[in-house]
């Protein structure tokens, strides 16, 4: 009888993909969403509906599921960072995390293993040059703060009984949505520059490879705690800008976007994309056998972008 993996936030991008891959290895997904009405992007996948402001939740998805898989959370970039909007980033992490908790502390289960999304934002927006293991102290900025108070609600996980990983996600290069395809839109136009100095690091992972990790960390057993699931190199903002450029043979000819052009658009936002990390995955490099597909930034480009 195959296992049934339930996913939070699976009508996002990186959900839909990694439905495609734990269906393609055999695995049954149900998803919890916000509307019962939302569409799948596979066929046999159920749809429960659960209610994180009101503390609701249908108790079946619990009941049937072997693992979970928590990516639900309001996104970090999509809106400027008003009082209000920090607190839906803040709360739809940490409010969803504690509604699964108290639902599997309270009802009968055999979740066996809990694959929670974090993010590198625990470091701090902007960490230089220096490198990052999954033992650096974390950062006191705005994400930070959200990253440290999210492992906090996950870590309650593991207080049940419950196998329990933390994925530090880096930036997500992906066809659809994420960063690539507003980086290389305004290349493709010729209106390709760095942005700021151009020198902030960008700790990058192929959507594919971050799939593969999140099934390898289900399958795996000797999984547990925290990971940095970025790819083995990170690149800087000026070089991920021009090998998008020579992915899709395009010239770079305008000067760097000044930072503080991007300050008056985005407000303390800004941050996201002035500011950089070089992360290192350590642990994924020293303690697993996972192996990467797109380690190299050229061939996840080509891969990506159909060149």
């Amino acid at each position: 009888m195959s296992q049934n993996v339930l996913i939070t936030g699976g009508t996002g991008s990186i959900g839909r993909r990694l439905t495609q891959l734990l269906q393609q290895q055999g695995f049954q997904v149900s998803l919890l969403s916000r509307a019962t009405s939302a569409q799948p992007s596979q066929p046999n996948v159920t749809v429960y509906k659960w209610d994180v402001k009101k503390g609701e939740i249908d108790l079946k998805a619990i009941q049937n599921a072997d693992h979970i898989i928590h990516l639900a959370g309001e996104g970090i970039a999509d809106k400027r960072w008003t009082d209000e909007r920090k607190a839906d980033i803040l709360e739809s992490r940490t409010q969803s995390t504690d509604l699964l908790v108290q639902s599997l502390a309270q009802h009968p289960h055999h979740v066996k293993s809990f694959i929670g999304a974090s993010a590198i934002g625990y470091y701090g927006g902007d960490t230089g040059d220096r490198p990052l293991t999954e033992t650096t102290q974390g950062g006191t900025d705005f994400l930070a703060q959200v990253v440290r108070a999210w492992e906090r609600s996950e870590d309650q996980l593991a207080t049940l009984g419950i196998r329990t990983v933390k994925l530090r996600i880096g930036v997500v290069l992906m066809k659809e949505g994420g960063a690539l395809p507003k980086l290389t839109q305004p290349i493709r136009l010729g209106a390709g520059a760095p942005i700021g100095s151009g020198h902030q690091y960008i700790s990058w992972i192929h959507l594919d490879d971050l799939c593969r990790l999140i099934i390898n960390a289900l399958t795996d057993t000797s999984w547990q705690g925290v990971y940095n699931a970025v790819a083995p190199t990170p690149v800087t903002n000026e070089g991920l800008t021009r090998s998008i450029a020579n992915v899709i043979h395009r010239p770079m000819l305008l000067p760097n976007i000044p930072a503080f052009v991007i300050k008056l658009m985005f407000g303390e936002l800004a941050i996201t994309v002035l500011g950089g990390n070089y992360v290192l995955n350590k642990r994924i490099a020293e303690e697993t056998s996972f192996r990467y597909l797109f380690g190299d930034l050229e061939n996840a480009l080509k891969n990506l972008l159909n060149e």
